[in-house]
């Protein structure tokens, strides 16, 4: 498993504030729980507490690129799990369990907005935009401090096909899952995937004989000012041709000078 902090990440990523926060006892295992994996170069998403298994613990994690592999859930888990039981926000037994943010993800920080936009979401809002609180539509992008939705809920002729939601008021957002996302999501893993092994050296090297460089690829052997073609390779003078002319000329059979 690699570093991320060893892998020059995006400080201004790393460091941004999330918008949309957990209430409650999910609230004190967040303050615990991001400065230990901003530490380790990882951004908090979002946890959840809940009552399955007795009560569990899922917190959601990713690198500012957001992406994540097992790997990085295991070494979150053995960093954060110490740290949970000295501060203990909880007073029962629980269950840590470390989760990438998955592919129909939240959406929290103000890039998420941006990184996800032309992708379906849905947004409920924490104060009514309008009197609605519950949205649903593809992500335009961020301006200022809004959030531009282009909606595909609308029911009437009276409503607003795009709207602009405040990010401070919005309780909840999520990515919905469609087979865009599917597939945007299996490019960005599988392109996680190979940084992860070229950085740790297990990618194989490419075969001797392949092309290395693109640009020399296709291109045309120069020419000569007679038009004629520049010659590659040089041509062998140990031939079987030349062979017989030089045991001929030690033989005598012909005048050294016709043999050159």
């Amino acid at each position: 498993m690699t570093d991320p902090s060893a892998q020059n990440p995006d400080h201004e990523l790393l460091d941004e504030p999330r918008l949309v926060v957990e209430p409650g006892v999910a609230a004190r295992v967040a303050a615990i729980a991001a400065p230990v994996l901003q530490g380790m170069g990882y951004r908090l998403v979002r946890i959840k507490v809940s009552g399955e298994a007795g009560c569990t613990v899922q917190i959601m994690a990713e690198r500012p690129d957001g992406s994540i592999q097992i790997e990085d859930c295991e070494a979150i888990s053995k960093a954060l799990s110490p740290v949970l039981d000295v501060a203990d926000p909880i007073d029962k037994a629980y269950r840590l369990e470390i989760s990438s943010p998955g592919i129909d993800r939240p959406l929290v920080r103000r890039s998420d907005f941006e990184r996800y936009a032309g992708h379906l979401a849905k947004i409920e809002m924490a104060v009514a935009h309008q009197g609605r609180k519950r949205f649903r539509g593809v992500l335009q992008g961020v301006e200022d401090n809004a959030v531009r939705l282009h909606r595909d809920d609308i029911r009437n002729n009276d409503d607003e096909s795009e709207v602009m939601l405040v990010m401070e008021d919005i309780a909840d957002a999520r990515l919905v899952l469609t087979d865009e996302l599917i597939a945007e999501s299996m490019r960005r893993g599988k392109i996680a995937e190979r940084e992860m092994k070229q950085s740790l050296g297990i990618l194989p090297p490419p075969p001797p004989h392949a092309k290395t460089d693109p640009a020399k690829r296709g291109t045309p052997k120069p020419k000569l000012e007679n038009g004629k073609k520049a010659p590659g390779k040089i041509p062998p003078k140990n031939t079987k041709e030349h062979r017989l002319a030089a045991e001929r000329l030690r033989r005598g059979d012909i005048d050294p000078i016709e043999g050159e």
